[in-house]
């Protein structure tokens, strides 16, 4: 019997609730509310002939709603909020009802308080999705029980009544989710971290404060895994409560996860333990041995390391995430959609031994595309560029041209749809080309998400002939 959990039902009974975004995590946190016979509002900023989908599911069921702009305008009078992960906490609606008593909280924030089984969770700027189905792939691999969510996999907090004790859980966790969590998981892993989402973030250091909270509510015993090739996580080291445990693929680390002679290892107190051939890793690249690397370190207590390589070499990675998709008259076509960052396409670009046809660009979320002209120059033969960031992405690759004095001669084309931009990476590629949708920028011009972008990407490529 969860003690926690019966208390959580019994109290939020004789609550007024409001839910914040009528999403896909909350929809289920709705149908969770309202069963449990709660009296719950639902807010968003779309009007309802954009919720037809939303309406539908929640069809039948007594939830009351406050929609269109002015939707926070009627937040009073709740005790419980329970915010959606992309908005800010201070918005002053929010402030206001918080001034007045209400709590503010979030599905991942109760699922924590009432989670029954042990918790991984996984952060930073790239690598997080890939990292946490290989830990949930591993674990799962070993024999455990275990569920997959956060950002990924389904929204827990509907399904608490059937995780057990003896059951996993692992999380992806997004700075959004993070900012407002006060509970940590017991095995903590934090990617890497480079400036990203200052669009939503005041500033770079309120997104590294808020990926910190993975592990700054840890308890002694609990484990935290940094990437110790990374400044700004190696330092976190000095704030942690439990045993830090680094992955490097630089360094020769007394103990932890390190890459050597082409083959990933654990090192604990002078044994080293051989894990995995790179070259028996199905999914390219070299994050993605960093990304094995991170999961070790995570997993190594729980599970043996043939386990690991067996993952290793079936897993075949992760949708949207350097997908191929088709090879049309001797072109390949990959789905990178996920790829919202500069620093998520040059790890992308990296993967490919010779020069590819690169569609980018998007909605800009703020942040630096310097970075990005050097691999463009190097790797690229090709650039489509489409949306807000592509006068920033070909302006890097420009500067990059002319302060390094390089020959390279990259062929850069404009378009305004999908539709034209696929067509037009097909016209320029020969037999042996690589076609990759690596946007370095976010989705949110044109799409819902990165999903749905990388969906409609490859509906176009499907039609090709």
């Amino acid at each position: 019997m969860n003690g926690k959990l019966e208390q959580f039902k019994h109290g939020i009974k004789d609550k007024k609730v409001a839910v914040l975004g009528i999403g896909i995590s909350n929809i289920p946190l709705i149908k969770y509310l309202v069963n449990l016979g709660v009296d719950v509002t639902a807010f968003d900023k779309n009007t309802s002939e954009n919720l037809k989908d939303a309406y539908a599911e929640l069809q039948g069921l007594p939830v009351k709603y406050s929609l269109g702009n002015e939707y926070l305008s009627r937040l009073e009078g709740f005790d419980l909020i329970f915010r959606t992960p992309g908005m800010r906490p201070d918005v002053p609606e929010l402030a206001e009802a918080i001034a007045k008593g209400a709590e503010l909280t979030s599905e991942m924030e109760v699922f924590l308080n009432l989670c029954p089984a042990q918790v991984f969770a996984v952060t930073g700027s790239d690598g997080k999705t890939t990292t946490t189905t290989l830990i949930y792939k591993i674990l799962s691999a070993e024999g455990y029980n275990c569920w997959l969510g956060g950002n990924i996999g389904t929204p827990l907090l509907s399904k608490i009544d059937e995780v057990r004790e003896s059951d996993k859980v692992i999380l992806e966790l997004s700075s959004f989710q993070l900012m407002t969590i006060k509970e940590s998981p017991s095995v903590a892993v934090i990617t890497n971290l480079s400036p990203n989402h200052l669009d939503v973030h005041k500033s770079l250091q309120e997104y590294i404060d808020a990926k910190k909270n993975i592990f700054l509510y840890q308890q002694a015993g609990d484990k935290l895994v940094l990437n110790y090739d990374n400044d700004i996580t190696k330092s976190f080291s000095d704030e942690a409560i439990g045993e830090c445990v680094y992955f490097s693929r630089a360094a020769g680390l007394e103990k932890g996860v390190i890459f050597r002679d082409n083959k990933i290892i654990f090192k604990d107190q002078g044994r080293e333990v051989e894990i995995v051939d790179a070259d028996d890793i199905v999914i390219p690249g070299v994050h993605n041995i960093e990304n094995y690397m991170a999961a070790t370190a995570a997993a190594i207590d729980y599970v043996k390391p043939e386990t690991i390589a067996k993952v290793a070499a079936g897993f075949a990675g992760v949708e949207h995430r350097i997908e191929l998709v088709r090879e049309i008259n001797g072109v390949k076509f990959y789905n990178s959609s996920i790829d919202s960052s500069p620093s998520r396409t040059i790890a992308a670009l990296s993967t490919f031994k010779n020069r590819v046809i690169l569609i980018a660009g998007g909605k800009d979320k703020g942040i630096p595309y310097d970075p990005i002209g050097q691999i463009i120059a190097e790797k690229v033969k090709v650039l489509l560029l489409i949306g807000a960031t592509a006068p920033r992405i070909e302006e890097a690759y420009n500067n990059y041209v002319h302060q390094t004095d390089i020959e390279s001669e990259v062929k850069i084309i404009h378009c305004g749809t999908y539709e034209e931009i696929v067509s037009r990476a097909y016209s320029e590629a020969v037999p042996g080309d690589c076609v990759i949708l690596s946007p370095a920028s976010t989705s949110f011009d044109m799409f819902k998400n990165f999903e749905q972008r990388g969906n409609v990407f490859k509906e176009l490529v499907s039609r090709l002939k």
